[in-house]
């Protein structure tokens, strides 16, 4: 029997034993090969072995400090190292223990710093429908995920709400992919304007969405329209690339393919790949100053963060993305990867959409390709791709409610920057198999 409160309470586990490469090893000597990185965290798979040493390196010196007593090294170089990569104005980090807390700090930051700039009015933020932002009370709050947040919205602060860019789905038969981003892009503008721009605080999205809406990528020109919008109303752009960033799209930061900064983004998963928990915020020089100059204290802390053991491990993980560079690999083998799947799923009728960036694809899973009906959401097809995959040794990422919170689905890959050509056939040949046996048990046949 295990005490253990896991995040389901029905059905068992197997347990993890060891981590080779892009694998994962259980107690009974089985391999999965990591096709979603866990949750888009390993980025440099289980077992590298400089990053392993720079863990016991840290803690052979010191474990832990708090940041209220002191600064360390590592908290220090890793800040560096991100701002000398970082774009637009982000000059300052504020080191945490993952996504939700990143998320968190975002908004509070948002909030305080329109407090010190003599600016009280403003307490609005205006997130997308079917958007993901961490699973701590304010970040949820300002997710556009309804059945994450229905059971629990009695309690959450209020958010409003813009469409999220779903070309898929969305976009007119008139209408260029282009001119529909612009389109849609505007509708931040109007409810800016409804709300009162003296009263919104800031805009709250994924670069590219990921858990709820499987590697939902913005059209060309869209988030450029975005940054223009928030420069307009001066409101902040408060970009989350918790899933999305630090390689997983090609680019360090997924913002850069789109031509455009935040001034506050938030970055965890791909950070420390995993081997230790790290999260962080940043914010442009403007917000830093506003704070340093005004009170001089941001009203808010963790008792991690800043973990020298945790930045040491972040370091050295971003160090080897670079001495290896593996975000060339990324690019390459995530247009193999995408390739394969059209390959493999291009006419397949229950497959409308393949998309994403880099090594973050997804595959939108529909019971008719013609009228892009979803598959009814009582048949759980991605629950039952997700099992079905774990029984040919493959991890991929399952998401239900790809639509609206309840209707539709979607399979979303994100594997280790580390993969190989062999790898992805690999993936692509279990994925196809466990997703032909998750059809037929539902009874879905062409």
């Amino acid at each position: 029997m295990s005490h253990v409160f896991h995040r389901s309470s029905k059905g068992s586990l197997p347990i993890a034993a060891k981590g080779d490469g892009v694998y994962v090893i259980d107690t009974e000597g089985k391999r999965y090969l990591d096709a979603s990185g866990g949750a888009a965290v390993s980025c440099l798979g289980h077992s590298h072995p400089k990053v392993i040493q720079a863990i016991k390196d840290q803690v052979d010196q010191l474990a832990y400090a708090h940041t209220g007593f002191f600064t360390n090294s590592a908290l220090e170089e890793l800040s560096d190292h991100l701002i000398a990569r970082a774009p637009g104005d982000l000059q300052y980090v504020y080191m945490v223990s993952g996504g939700s807390e990143a998320m968190e700090a975002a908004l509070k930051l948002g909030r305080q710093f329109f407090i010190e700039k003599g600016e009280p009015e403003r307490r609005h933020f205006i997130a997308r429908r079917q958007s993901y932002h961490g699973n701590t009370l304010g970040a949820l709050a300002v997710g556009g995920n309804m059945w994450r947040r229905e059971q629990f919205s009695p309690i959450l602060i209020d958010s409003n709400y813009v469409p999220p860019c779903y070309a898929y789905r969305d976009q007119r038969p008139d209408e260029t992919p282009e001119d529909y981003g612009l389109r849609i892009a505007d509708e931040l503008d109007e409810r800016i304007r409804q709300l009162g721009p003296e009263t919104v605080i800031g805009f709250v999205a994924e670069t590219v969405v990921g858990a709820t809406a499987g590697a939902l990528a913005p059209t060309a020109g869209y988030l450029k329209r975005i940054r223009e919008i928030c420069d307009r109303h001066g409101i902040l752009l408060i970009l989350d690339e918790v899933m999305c960033g630090m390689g997983r799209t090609g680019t360090l930061f997924a913002c850069e393919q789109d031509g455009v900064a935040p001034d506050i983004a938030a970055i965890a998963k791909g950070l420390g790949g995993g081997y230790q928990p790290i999260g962080a915020m940043l914010c442009t020089g403007k917000i830093y100053d506003t704070i340093r100059d005004g009170s001089g204290f941001f009203q808010h802390g963790h008792t991690y963060m800043g973990h020298p053991t945790a930045c040491a491990a972040a370091l050295a993980v971003q160090q080897v993305i670079e001495e290896e560079d593996l975000l060339t690999n990324v690019r390459d083998k995530g247009e193999k990867l995408f390739d394969a799947l059209k390959a493999r799923f291009g006419n397949h009728p229950f497959v409308g959409d393949i998309r994403g960036r880099g090594l973050f694809r997804a595959l939108e899973i529909v019971a008719d390709r013609g009228t892009k009906e979803p598959v009814d959401a009582s048949i759980q097809i991605h629950a039952k791709i997700k099992r079905n995959a774990m029984e040919r040794g493959l991890m991929c990422y399952p998401g239900g409610g790809t639509i609206d919170g309840k209707r539709g689905s979607h399979i979303l890959l994100a594997p280790p920057f580390i993969i190989d050509d062999s790898h992805i056939e690999e993936i692509v040949g279990k994925l196809g198999d466990a997703m032909d046996a998750s059809f037929a048990e539902a009874g879905l046949v062409a």
